[in-house]
């Protein structure tokens, strides 16, 4: 089993499985929860309304429908500050719960954007705080 870092567009990669960092309504509002239902079509978002959410650090899978990757995991990743001192944690849970599902689902091929590094570290960054560390924030710059 190897490991890989890429920079590029998750929504073209040729894995079985790309991860989607959404928020807990699964909606494609933005960052590369956008970008991924935008490039799967109307039957993500129709499907992932069928799973009634998703609770940050949990995953749940979908079909990939015009991707690439025969299937999406979503996940919700924490909002730094605002989880009570358990950021760390469901980071960590957010990665384990989408290899579960991969691994119950005999994906070996697998994809995940930098979770909990996108438009929230945009924010923290515009506020002046710079919490997350450095190799998240120069992967997030490359990928671009």
């Amino acid at each position: 089993m190897g490991i890989k870092v890429v920079g590029g567009d998750i929504t073209k990669l040729a894995a079985e499985a790309i991860v989607n960092a959404t928020d807990e309504r699964m909606s494609g509002g933005g960052g590369v929860d956008l970008a991924i239902h935008r490039a799967a079509g109307s039957k993500l978002l129709a499907e992932c309304k069928k799973l009634n959410g998703c609770k940050t650090g949990e995953a749940k899978i979908t079909k990939g429908y015009n991707l690439p990757a025969k299937y999406v995991i979503h996940t919700v990743g924490p909002v730094y500050g605002q989880e009570n001192g358990n950021e760390e944690k469901l980071l960590a849970d957010c990665y384990k719960n989408c290899l579960q599902l991969a691994k119950e689902n005999n994906i070996k091929t697998i994809a995940f954007p930098a979770i909990s590094t996108g438009v929230i570290w945009l924010l923290q960054r515009r506020r002046g705080q710079n919490r997350h560390c450095r190799g998240q924030r120069i992967f997030c710059r490359q990928s671009r």
